[in-house]
């Protein structure tokens, strides 16, 4: 099996050349991806493929479920990263429709340290419980809890002491909330970007009235 990984990199990269011969001579250089993708480990879900962009053009964080928590120090040192050095322009949370993570999260099955993990995802769900109760088909609502879930993290990452300062110096930075769908391969954009400290005030203050 990895004998068949290996070789099928070899071709990957006789691919890349035979098509541009300076492929990777680019790639030595400093990366400068404009993009942040903070996205779900699914397997199903590959991030530089799904926006079409070559190894360099985006910089990946994945974890189960997409989670953005503010106490993750590997989340946090993406993010820092992303911020402070490469200055990326956008930060995508993208979850996805069918993810076994969220889907974990609320079915009660003991799993160990994942369920630690998971906490978060049941805190949204406890938040939305009346909305989440009035859909009564599963797949439709675990669906709304993915969007959710998505929210929550889109918030979550606004509210980081990086991307504050960020916004107080004046960079150019936006946070995004996407779901990507296993069904036709598209990703929605669920329209609840923050691009300021404006945005981010906002967003609270919505949040606390509802």
């Amino acid at each position: 099996m990895l004998e068949d990984l290996k070789a099928k990199n070899a071709a990957w990269s006789k691919s890349k050349t035979q098509v541009d011969p300076d492929f990777f001579k680019r790639l030595e250089g400093q990366q400068s991806p404009e993009y942040l993708w903070i996205g779900c480990s699914d397997s199903r879900v590959p991030a530089n493929e799904i926006v079409g962009l070559d190894p360099g053009e985006l910089f990946v964080h994945r974890n189960v479920a997409n989670l953005a928590p503010p106490q993750d120090a590997n989340y946090l040192s993406v993010l820092q990263f992303a911020v402070d050095v490469l200055k990326v322009k956008h930060i995508m949370v993208v979850g996805h429709y069918g993810c076994g993570g969220v889907a974990a999260a609320i079915d009660g099955q003991r799993r160990g340290l994942v369920d630690h993990w998971l906490h978060p995802i049941r805190e949204v769900c406890a938040e939305h419980k009346h909305e989440l109760e009035k859909i009564p088909e599963k797949r439709a609502m675990l669906d709304r809890l993915t969007e959710l879930n998505v929210a929550r993290q889109v918030r979550n990452v606004a509210a980081d002491v990086f991307v504050q300062d960020a916004w107080a110096r004046g960079q150019s930075l936006a946070v995004h909330g996407w779901v990507y769908s296993l069904h036709n391969g598209l990703v929605t954009d669920l329209d609840i970007g923050i691009a300021s400290l404006g945005d981010y005030e906002r967003v609270v203050a919505e949040s606390m009235s509802s």
